[in-house]
């Protein structure tokens, strides 16, 4: 059996406020398989956008171990953990966080650059996913000319450019309505299985949760 993509062992992170510690990650175990779509699932407050900080590299202070794709990513310095996330990673928050002056395109051209690729390969790559994700006649729209679904696909193709191993997911469809939810979540799904990647996404909604390969759940500081 390969190397799971992901596989973090007692991660622990705590914050003090004044005389208090608040222990929010008690030890978590998890494992996450090569092209396997995770949900994890937890209310808000619950300690899930810790975690995918964490697993992310995107901030200290965490205690145990977290590998992805072999290599043990939890004690690299700042360049280090640059050059994982470049390479391994790509992320997606409920708010879109898209670049406002550059159009749908170029927002999905960027992250290709940093990686090295030539502006001819990243607008063919930017095209691609845009028009599979429903949005081939938008590429030229800034941000603000797109609507909120439109945004979050947008998103999710700039999350997906330079084909992650590992695609975090914190709440995608959690600023959306309903309706737009269950259609760009099934967008993400689809366009996810199909570029081959591995998701862990976090989601406090369990019939979304329930729509992906496994749920695992976090209580009290750890996965279930």
């Amino acid at each position: 059996m390969s190397e799971p993509i992901l596989a973090v062992s007692g991660l622990t992170r705590s914050f003090t406020q004044g005389d208090v510690t608040i222990e929010v990650l008690r030890g978590v175990d998890l494992t996450v398989g090569a092209g396997e779509i995770v949900a994890l699932l937890g209310p808000s407050g619950s300690g899930k956008s810790t975690l995918l900080q964490a697993i992310g590299l995107l901030e200290g202070g965490f205690g145990g171990s977290i590998r992805i794709a072999g290599k043990e990513a939890a004690k690299l310095d700042a360049h280090g953990r640059t050059l994982v996330r470049r390479d391994y990673l790509g992320f997606i928050y409920q708010f879109h966080h898209l670049l406002p002056d550059f159009n749908a395109a170029e927002n999905v051209v960027l992250p290709q650059l940093i990686r090295d690729r030539t502006r001819a390969q990243a607008d063919d790559r930017a095209e691609s996913l845009l028009t599979a994700l429903g949005l081939g006649e938008r590429l030229t729209h800034r941000p603000s000319q797109l609507s909120g679904g439109e945004q979050q696909r947008v998103a999710v193709a700039r999350a997906l450019a330079n084909r992650p191993a590992l695609v975090l997911a914190d709440e995608p469809t959690g600023n959306l309505d309903e309706a737009t939810a269950d259609i760009v979540l099934a967008e993400f799904l689809r366009l996810v299985r199909h570029e081959g990647s591995a998701a862990l996404v976090a989601t406090h909604n369990e019939r979304m949760a329930l729509k992906m390969d496994r749920v695992v759940r976090l209580h009290e500081g750890r996965l279930a």
